[in-house]
């Protein structure tokens, strides 16, 4: 199967109903949806996600349900002085110092969990995507927490608030999924800026468990193992595969300035990404992890309920070009 055949099935099954609207509208740039805009032209498209003016607290917003479910600051929600603030900070906490004091974390599970690879065993990458991530965060933020329980809890936390705000049936107004969720996730949180936390495991766990089983499926299925192999090449590829996969565009918008006529993965200008640094470190530790393996996938399943398109499993085994292998918790 070709990659990009596997790869669209994450999108068309995890939410078939956005999806087909998206599909339905593809020969139109803009169309208007009642109160929704679908953008498909790629400079509008550019454009929304780089430089429009964002009304951060309107309900049904990646801002609207944080603030909903917690006490609010927690930077979808912020604007003016307060957000850019925020992020300076988030940038200094994410930054390369940051990445080379967290690196030591997920590339000694890597190095433990890929060795079943050379033992004749399966991988599913997407358990390993989750307990990377939840390791790599709980050391973020200082947490003494189970990194599986965090990234579940984290991943059930924006599966919740997504369903609020994507087409599809709704829960009796007396349930209230996103709050339970968003409480859940908080109680793990042992600090005193628990929201600012929850926002901040929310973001990186979800971004983590839906890029590296998408990407490293990518590679198995289009052979790109070879291109791994070498450093300046891989890291190209980490590129260019965030650019495919882009797995962080879902955050539904409202435009605070009037409606006219950079990079996708992470945005650009005013809207990039604080954390992008640390995503680029992980899928480029990761991609080198099982390389030597050139992995290939025995079975894939779409996550229906995630907050980000992405897999519930993707199970790997050894491919037969094995090559030699590095400890990669000692690179």
């Amino acid at each position: 199967m070709r990659a990009r055949t596997r790869d669209r099935r994450v999108y068309l099954r995890s939410h078939p109903v956005l999806f087909a609207l998206v599909v339905l509208t593809r020969r139109a740039p803009t169309v208007r949806l009642g109160r929704t805009v679908v953008v498909n032209d790629a400079e509008a498209y550019r454009q929304v996600l780089t430089r429009l003016p964002l009304d951060r607290h309107a309900p049904g917003t990646t801002g609207g349900a944080a603030r909903r479910v917690t006490s609010g600051g927690l930077l979808f929600d912020q604007e003016g002085d307060e957000h850019r603030q925020a992020r300076r900070e988030l940038t200094d906490d994410l930054g390369a110092e940051a990445v080379r004091g967290l690196r030591p974390v997920w590339r000694a599970l890597l190095g433990r969990r890929v060795l079943r690879l050379g033992r004749g065993g399966r991988v599913d990458v997407v358990a390993l995507a989750a307990e990377l991530a939840g390791a790599t965060t709980a050391a973020l933020l200082r947490l003494d927490v189970d990194p599986v329980a965090l990234a579940t809890a984290a991943c059930d936390a924006a599966a919740a608030a997504a369903r609020e705000h994507l087409p599809g049936v709704r829960l009796s107004r007396r349930h209230d999924p996103a709050g339970v969720a968003a409480d859940r996730l908080t109680a793990l949180l042992s600090t005193s800026d628990g929201g600012r936390d929850a926002m901040l495991a929310i973001a990186a766990i979800t971004t983590t468990v839906a890029a590296l089983p998408r990407a490293v499926a990518w590679c198995a299925d289009d052979a790109l193992w070879p291109w791994v192999d070498d450093d300046a090449d891989r890291a190209a590829l980490v590129g260019e595969l965030f650019r495919v996969l882009a797995p962080t565009p879902l955050l539904p918008r409202v435009a605070a300035a009037p409606p006219q006529l950079v990079q996708l993965a992470f945005g650009a200008g005013p809207h990039a990404c604080p954390g992008a640094a640390l995503a680029r470190a992980q899928l480029d530790d990761t991609l080198a992890a099982f390389a030597p393996y050139r992995p290939v996938v025995v079975r894939a399943r779409a996550d229906r309920r995630s907050a980000l398109p992405g897999w519930s499993a993707l199970v790997v085994r050894a491919g037969s070009d094995v090559r030699q292998v590095a400890d990669v918790s000692r690179r």
